[in-house]
């Protein structure tokens, strides 16, 4: 049975990240990279962590393309056939780095966790993207479980309708 949490939440439109005195002279001098060791595949990533949605207008080849030059994330949508992704193989100059994207609109559920523990018992070099969640909790379950990385926020998109389903 369903239970209701009390207390105060937050939106993405209720938090204002609040700047702090730099000593930087532009913005042109900020670096968002950073290098993480995923826990569970080991992989090293070198990049600014920042993910385009798996939303089918969002989440495209081309999108994956420009965000690359800048090592960030794309998360693909689910549309593209078999052929489609041979193709973007075939034409990147480089190997992609892909990794293992499992998401559905909210991951809170046995069923969707007992998934990334199959996936990550299966494929243990892989690197694997779980979401969507929006607790510290959720989030700790799905690392523990097998997930690399998180993704966090349901719903957060102006033309996304997840959060107002009953």
């Amino acid at each position: 049975m369903p239970r209701i949490i009390d207390g105060v939440k937050f939106d993405f439109s209720d938090v204002l990240l609040v700047p702090k005195r730099s000593t930087l002279k532009s913005r042109s001098e900020v670096d968002l990279n950073r290098e993480f060791i995923f826990k569970h595949s080991k992989q090293h990533y070198n990049g600014t962590p920042v993910v385009a949605s798996n939303m089918d207008t969002v989440g495209t080849f081309e999108m994956a393309r420009a965000l690359a030059q800048v090592n960030c994330f794309t998360t693909i949508h689910k549309w593209y056939t078999i052929d489609d992704w041979k193709n973007f193989r075939d034409q990147a100059k480089e190997n992609p780095k892909i990794f293992d994207n499992i998401a559905v609109s909210s991951g809170y559920s046995e069923t969707f966790v007992d998934i990334i523990r199959r996936v990550r018992e299966q494929f243990a070099n892989h690197t694997i993207f779980a979401g969507n969640v929006v607790t510290a909790e959720m989030v700790e379950q799905l690392i523990l479980t097998g997930a690399d990385l998180v993704k966090v926020g349901i719903g957060p998109g102006s033309v996304c309708t997840t959060r107002s389903k009953a």
